[in-house]
């Protein structure tokens, strides 16, 4: 079923609980799983990037905002994806990745980053203004956060209109967990109040009307808040409904928005179906799509390590480790503990910061040459059995890694779209 960003609302409105996966990752493996799976039930493929993984500079991942699109929409058109059926979304954007300088320096770069994004035809842009810069508390009062918000949005209907763009749906609100999940063990999370959500709501109304851009606020798509998600290093804490309810309560008094919940990872098909139904209609997941990759491609290792005497034993994850530990600046300052419990944190966390490391060109040649070896052979039942369990009819065919990395990206992706009610 195909979904759109507009239409989210009148499903809630209708009393019907329908969503929208955020796909937020940059792994091509993971796009193509998306792209396949929207191609394969017709339904909207939400890709998003974040302002320190794509930006004017380039990002972690080296790509401009007109890199990732053209990589998205290339994947696409391999994959045999609809292209009107693809949307762009921008996660975080604001000073963040340049929080370390004066505030206005800050803004300048912000203001580039989103244009840079909107010129590239990105459509949904969360606006996060949320951090203090050099000087500055850490967290802003809402007066400010509103104000620089204002200022972004109004350079981005700027581009939108010269650049003939449709005009973009933005998101508020950054009540959210630390990007990539948490780094200690958290037991419980208390849901954002909803007297929180009102005056967010109101202070960027205030903001927009003083600003002329009174149009804007019928394109205030939703608000992120914090529904009680959120995974640590080694534990998941579960939604629960009950405690939030009195959170969704804003919605009936404001039916032209819905929630955007953020690391929705791990959740599961029961608890995202209930953050559906909540009105939680925008469901971000990054981590959770590549420690899948990760998981893959960590038992293909085993199994090359199996079958073929001149495949060095765990040449992958053995060479991952030694890769981190000379770079350290990854997950040096979220892994705590002594030396084995952080060597287990590098390769099995939920955080997966080991994601920051597949475009580094030893990373890379340790999968290609993984995929290579293992490409066109016969892999006997039992070694899929004991290392892929559930990917039996890979098993005496001829083998392709490729393709079973996607299966298993599909695997939580699917898990997603039930929960959108879109199977």
């Amino acid at each position: 079923m195909k979904v759109t960003l507009e239409g989210l609302k009148d499903y809630r409105v209708k009393g019907q609980s329908r969503g929208i996966t955020s796909v937020c990752s940059a792994h091509p493996l993971v796009l193509r799983a998306a792209l396949r799976l929207g191609r394969d039930t017709n339904s909207s493929v939400l890709i998003e990037a974040t302002c320190n993984q794509v930006n004017h500079r380039g990002g972690y991942t080296g790509m401009q905002p007109i890199d990732f699109a053209q990589l998205v929409f290339s994947l696409a058109k391999e994959e045999g994806c609809p292209k009107d059926i693809i949307i762009l979304g921008g996660d975080h954007l604001g000073p963040n990745p340049w929080k370390i300088l004066p505030a206005d320096e800050a803004m300048g770069e912000a203001e580039k980053m989103i244009a840079a994004y909107v010129k590239a035809g990105f459509r949904k842009l969360h606006i996060d203004t949320s951090m203090g810069c050099k000087g500055e508390p850490i967290a802003l009062d809402d007066e400010l956060v509103s104000q620089r918000a204002v200022r972004l949005i109004k350079k981005a209907e700027e581009i939108a209109k010269d650049s003939d763009q449709s005009l973009p749906l933005y998101i508020i609100g950054t009540e959210v967990p630390p990007p990539g999940g948490a780094d200690h063990d958290i037991t419980s999370l208390e849901p954002t109040r909803p007297e929180a959500v009102k005056r967010t709501y109101s202070v960027h109304q205030d903001a927009l009307h003083k600003a002329g851009l009174e149009d804007v606020i019928s394109r205030l798509l939703g608000i992120v808040v914090q529904p009680g998600v959120e995974f640590g290093n080694w534990n998941i804490v579960q939604y629960d409904s009950a405690k939030a309810q009195r959170l969704s309560t804003f919605l009936n008094d404001n039916p032209n928005l819905v929630f955007e919940a953020h690391s929705t990872d791990y959740q599961g098909t029961c608890s995202l179906s209930q953050l559906v139904q909540d009105g939680y209609a925008i469901l971000k997941v990054g981590p959770e799509l590549t420690f899948a990759v990760r998981e893959c491609l960590f038992a293909l290792d085993l199994i090359a390590s199996e079958l073929f005497e001149n495949y060095p034993n765990r040449n992958l994850s053995n060479n991952l480790e030694q890769l981190m530990l000379e770079k350290p600046d990854y997950w040096n300052s979220h892994y705590h503990g002594n030396d084995h419990e952080r060597y287990l944190l590098r390769h099995y966390s939920f955080s997966d910061r080991i994601r920051y490391y597949w475009t580094d060109p030893v990373a890379r040649n340790c999968v290609e040459k993984l995929l290579t070896i293992l490409n066109g052979v016969i892999v006997p039942l039992p070694l899929i059995m004991q290392y892929l369990p559930g990917a039996e009819h890979f098993a005496q065919n001829n083998f392709d890694p490729e393709e079973v990395i996607i299966w298993y990206v599909q695997k939580v992706l699917g898990s997603y779209n039930q929960a959108c009610h879109l199977n």
